[in-house]
């Protein structure tokens, strides 16, 4: 097989076409979530101001307040659950990281159901992860609560 010479001209004219078709995939129309984004995007296009829409993802918290089931003169707060769903795993985690001096335990009627119906980790097995203490409601320790 031969190869085919090729000229400056001809690798520049590959080279353009290379930019362009990026150059394209980057040009394609923006799908704004509203009128109004639309608008703003007009605005800023006619002025000559450059932006990038929604590139950026920062982080932030929503207070709220806990509050648990029992607070214990020896400041224990025990947190009474039946069914435990992921909305209240992830407020228990954020409670703790957010004030990790509190002494927070759990109480459940079944500890070993699973978090999920396609997991086979455990409400106990889940707390114990987190370095959370957990008891069955038959078995409360006495020492946690005098």
């Amino acid at each position: 097989m031969s190869k085919k010479k090729t000229s400056k001209d001809d690798h520049l004219v590959w080279a353009q076409k290379a930019f362009n078709k990026l150059k394209s995939k980057h040009d394609t129309p923006i799908k704004f979530r509203s009128k109004l984004e639309e608008r703003i995007a007009d605005l800023l296009d006619g002025l000559g101001v450059t932006y990038e829409y929604e590139s950026t993802k920062i982080p932030y918290t929503i207070q709220h307040n806990y509050h648990p089931d029992f607070c214990l003169p020896n400041y224990t707060y025990l947190e009474a659950k039946g069914y435990w769903d992921a909305a209240d795993r992830r407020k228990i985690l954020a409670v703790k990281k957010d004030n990790p001096d509190i002494d927070i335990r759990m109480v459940f009627q079944s500890p070993y159901n699973t978090i999920s119906k396609k997991s086979k980790t455990t409400y106990a097995q889940w707390c114990e992860r987190h370095d959370i203490p957990w008891t069955h409601f038959h078995d409360i320790p006495l020492d946690w609560l005098i």
